[in-house]
């Protein structure tokens, strides 16, 4: 068997097994540890340690140099990501304190909010919050209630009837009508005296 038959064999069994396992699609972590893997890098590495490893695993991996390979272009752009991400200072800080979790909710909320969400998601929180609606849920049904009937308003403002618009309307009038006249606003102006002919 030649180099040639032998190798063509083992692409073949290697290209079998790829084919019969499918890619996994990552999770989210909340280490933030796979993206300093992926350049062989232990975590918080320096950023020139990164550069580094960025450059020599680009050259290997990029995919003009590996026509044949697949996997080698989705390794060059699990790189390019990774140091994309790893050398921008904030998005590296939410890494390494919220993993790729961060990374998304950074995306979608902003990055100021990571720090909330976190905080929301945590269990302390969550029954903060129960004991919170519990206790204010009873304050507001006591208030709602009139502190338990104690501070419940009389009777006496029920006896007041409605009062037609239209009714309170004539009773103006007639009002008006009763006084004569003599509280009647003005609603007609002096006329202006004509000047005498012959005076100039």
């Amino acid at each position: 068997m030649s180099k040639t038959e032998a190798r063509s064999r083992r692409f073949v069994a290697e290209a079998a097994v790829s084919m019969s396992t499918p890619r996994l699609q990552r999770t989210m972590s909340r280490t933030g540890e796979s993206l300093y893997k992926s350049l062989g890098l232990e975590k918080g590495a320096t950023p020139e340690e990164i550069k580094k490893a960025y450059r020599k695993l680009a050259l290997k991996y990029h995919p003009d140099k590996n026509p044949d390979n697949p996997d080698a272009s989705e390794k060059f752009k699990e790189i390019n990501n990774a140091n994309a991400i790893l050398n921008d200072d904030n998005k590296k800080r939410i890494y390494d304190e919220y993993g790729s979790m961060g990374l998304y909710v950074a995306e979608q909320f902003g990055e100021e909010s990571v720090k909330y969400y976190f905080l929301m998601n945590k269990c302390w929180f969550k029954a903060f919050l129960v004991c919170c609606g519990i206790i204010t849920g009873c304050c507001c049904c006591c208030c709602c209630c009139f502190c338990c009937g104690k501070c419940k308003p009389s009777g006496e403002m029920e006896d007041y009837d409605v009062i037609n618009p239209e009714d309170l309307e004539a009773q103006i009038r007639a009002e008006q009508g009763a006084d004569g006249g003599v509280n009647s606003p003005i609603v007609i102006q002096p006329q202006p005296e004509s000047p005498k002919s012959g005076s100039i």
